[in-house]
């Protein structure tokens, strides 16, 4: 057995090299982000994006989208099509506006299931509708999904009253969305089989 000595020279080297690294994957990263937000800040959304999970969001979606005749409204996953159809036209909003989607099960899959739709029908840039609370874990999602298709977005907070989620749900669907990007795989089915 052979017993090699690092000499700190070349210890310090291979440090340095690996702080180099991390830096510059951080800054790639830090880079893309603020890309992105820069792009959805500059560019006018084309179309709503909602996330279901509160009827509150639809509401919010039926008012604004009055105000913004411009825009299609795209709901993933939300209250059952009879009640949407609706609430929808109730706001005055034709049914050739609205898409509705039900592929989704949980947040990540609100933006996995409908970012292909989206980029087929040539929009760039969504508002995206959800509670405040939920906001954070929908923005770093949309940022990781929709970002990967060019797909920029304004966030629109649904006020809710509630405190902000855990950080840890954050960081769980991010890794997911990394992990959907990276194998097609969204870790729904896994996720559900073990929850309460």
């Amino acid at each position: 057995m052979v017993l090699r000595v690092v000499s700190s020279k070349e210890l310090y080297k291979g440090l340095k090299i690996s702080r180099i690294s991390w830096f510059l994957v951080g800054f790639l990263v830090t880079f893309w982000i603020s890309y992105q937000q820069f792009a959805g800040s500059i560019e006018p959304p084309q179309a709503l994006l909602v996330l279901g999970g509160a009827i509150e969001r639809e509401v919010f979606a039926a008012e604004f989208a009055q105000q913004h005749p411009h825009l299609d409204i795209w709901v993933s996953s939300g209250t059952n099509p009879e009640y949407a159809e609706w609430l929808f036209s109730q706001a005055g909003i034709s049914q050739t506006r609205l898409h509705l989607d039900y592929d989704a099960v949980d947040t990540v899959t609100n933006f996995t299931t409908i970012v292909d739709k989206l980029k087929s029908q040539g929009i760039t840039s969504v508002y995206l509708v959800t509670s405040d609370d939920h906001m954070r874990r929908a923005t770093v999602i949309g940022q990781i999904i929709l970002g990967s298709r060019g797909i920029s977005f304004k966030p629109l907070p649904v006020p809710s009253g509630r405190s902000p989620e855990p950080i840890e749900k954050v960081i769980r669907d991010g890794i997911r969305g990394i992990v959907w990007l990276t194998t097609g795989y969204t870790g729904a089915n896994f996720l559900h089989q073990f929850s309460p």
